[in-house]
C-alpha cells in the first residue's frame, strides 16, 4: 500500500510510503522523503518502532542493578539496563511514560523506588537512526529496594540474571566490552554527564 503526499514538521516532507511488514513490536515500510538540506527525494527503509523506556535502578550505596538477558538477534546473553516498550500507540503523557519505566524496572530485576526515592528523566535518545525512529526515554531510579513482589518476567524475555554492579566495575565492563548493549552505554553516558554517577577503573 503506498500513501503519497504526507506533510511532515519542519521541512520534511513523505512522498509516498509503502508497508512491507508489521506487527505489533515494528512497521518495516519504505518512504520517500524530501528533506529540508536536499530537494532531490530519496527513498529510505525504515523500521517504525514504538518508544521505549531506559532505567538506571541505583541502591543506596551507588550501585546499578542490571540484568543478563539472552538476545535472539546477537545469539548472546549480555548485560543491560531494564528497558521495555511503551505500548500506548497514542502520544503517552509524562506520567504514562514514567509509569512504563517503574513497571519495567519491578517487572525485569524485583526493584522498586524506595519510599525516599526519586525518579529522575534524564531525556531522551535514539538507538539506531539509521534504520530506526525509536526513541528512548532514559531514567534514573535513585534510590531503589527489592520489592516484597519480587520480579515478574514477560514470558517473551529470558533473563537470565539480576545483580548489582559498583561504578568500578562497570567501568570495568565498559572498558573491556562485556557491556555492549546501546541503552546501557547510552544512559551510562548520561548518567556521567549529569554527575550521578563518575566511572573511573580506578
Amino acid at each position: 500500500m503506498k500513501l503519497t503526499g504526507l506533510a511532515d514538521a519542519e521541512g520534511w516532507e513523505t512522498l509516498s510510503r509503502e508497508k512491507h511488514f508489521a506487527n505489533s513490536h515494528v512497521d518495516l515500510v519504505t518512504e520517500e522523503v524530501r528533506t529540508p538540506a536536499r530537494a532531490q527525494p530519496r527513498k529510505w527503509t525504515i523500521a517504525h518502532r514504538k518508544a521505549a523506556v531506559v532505567i538506571a535502578p541505583m541502591t543506596g550505596g551507588g550501585e546499578l542493578i542490571l540484568i543478563q538477558q539472552e538476545r535472539i538477534p546477537i545469539r548472546q546473553k549480555i548485560w543491560e539496563l531494564p528497558a521495555g516498550q511503551i505500548d500506548d500507540d497514542a502520544e503517552p503523557t509524562t506520567a504514562e511514560i514514567e509509569a512504563v519505566a517503574l513497571r519495567e524496572m519491578r517487572e525485569e530485576t524485583g526493584y522498586e523506588l524506595r519510599g525516599d526515592g526519586e525518579l529522575i528523566s534524564l531525556g531522551h535518545y535514539f538507538s539506531s537512526p539509521g534504520f530506526t525512529d525509536e526513541c528512548g526515554h532514559l531514567f534514573l531510579a535513585r534510590f531503589v529496594q527489592k520489592s516484597a513482589s519480587g520480579s515478574a518476567h514477560d514470558e517473551s524475555e529470558s533473563i537470565l540474571d539480576c545483580r548489582s554492579f559498583s561504578p568500578q566495575e562497570l567501568a570495568r565492563m565498559i572498558a573491556e566490552n562485556e557491556i555492549r548493549d546501546a541503552n546501557t552505554l547510552s544512559i551510562c553516558a548520561r548518567l556521567v554527564a549529569r554527575g550521578f554517577l563518575s566511572l573511573k577503573l580506578h
